[in-house]
């Protein structure tokens, strides 16, 4: 282990870790010329998303992400069993590498050379419990003039999960699965999604990349949507707008009416559940008469 990562686990168990401490922040952004040579600043953030921005990388930064949890729960039952982030790094990452921090082990989660080779996605989890941070180690470079080492990061709990990632560090192209949802998930989608829509694809293209199929999606109607990721288009101003997936999923291209829900992944919509209209009304006026709707939805 390099010798700065051993004086830095040893810094924080003796707690005197050298630095300056951001409470109640969103984002961060700070230069590695201010800092004292071989010195690990600390920053705590407390929002649900966020950037860090360090400017001309030198020592080390320390970084807690701690999302503020629902207020008047009561009961276990109402508390998250887990905690998600997931970092996107920028397109210009240069100058450092970034570690996940968890009891006083430090595992690689994001190399600069990875990051430089396109922006890269990383999540990982941990229990309320638990303490981890993430550390970020300046690299050495001669000049350090053009270095930024830059990422975005999205929190969350389980008492309102979205997100399929597992509980290890693993990459977007990791992530999620490609199975049918069954009726209780369609159901739920429907309620607790941060967009239903009602559309036609129009195409799908792919992302060799990124490993990415990109949806175009034609609406018809707007059910609902966080901030406006369908907006209308063309003379007669149909709203349209496009729906990412795993290129390994397989998505085509085919005709028919679709209930497209899913959720919002750093400023992008990213598809959960996709009946088409006609099976999804028959699941749901099922539910209707079965008193098992977790939500009710207006037909046409």
């Amino acid at each position: 282990m390099p010798l700065v990562l051993r004086r830095f686990l040893c810094l924080v168990l003796l707690d005197t870790v050298l630095g300056n401490y951001s409470e109640d922040q969103c984002s961060w952004r700070g230069s590695g010329l201010s800092q004292e040579a071989n010195s690990v600043e600390q920053i705590s953030l407390h929002c649900a998303e966020g950037s860090l921005e360090w400017l001309y990388p030198a020592g080390a930064l320390r970084l807690s992400l701690f999302p503020r949890l629902p207020t008047g729960t009561t009961g276990k039952e109402k508390n998250p069993r887990r905690i998600t982030a997931c970092i996107k790094s920028s397109s210009s990452f240069r100058g450092a590498q970034i570690y996940l921090e968890r009891d006083s082990v430090l595992e690689l989660l994001l190399s600069e050379a990875d990051a430089a080779l396109q922006p890269k996605v990383r999540c990982f989890s941990w229990l309320p419990k638990e303490k981890v941070a993430l550390f970020l180690q300046s690299t050495l470079h001669q000049d350090i003039s053009r270095r930024i080492a830059a990422f975005r990061y999205e929190l969350q709990g389980d008492w309102n999960s979205r997100f399929s990632w597992p509980s290890s560090n693993l990459s977007m192209e990791d992530a999620g699965t490609c199975r049918p949802c069954n009726n209780t998930e369609i159901l739920m989608a429907v309620c607790t999604s941060d967009f239903v829509i009602r559309g036609n694809i129009r195409t799908v293209s792919s992302d060799l990349e990124l490993q990415e199929s990109i949806i175009s999606v034609s609406a018809t109607r707007i059910h609902r949507q966080k901030f406006a990721l369908f907006q209308p288009v063309g003379k007669y101003g149909k709203s349209a707008g496009s729906i990412r997936t795993l290129l390994r999923c397989g998505v085509k291209a085919g005709p028919g009416s679709f209930l497209f829900t899913g959720w919002l992944h750093f400023g992008e919509a990213w598809l959960s559940c996709a009946p088409r209209y006609k099976d999804f009304r028959h699941i749901y006026e099922n539910a209707r008469q079965a008193h098992e709707n977790p939500c009710e939805v207006s037909l046409d």
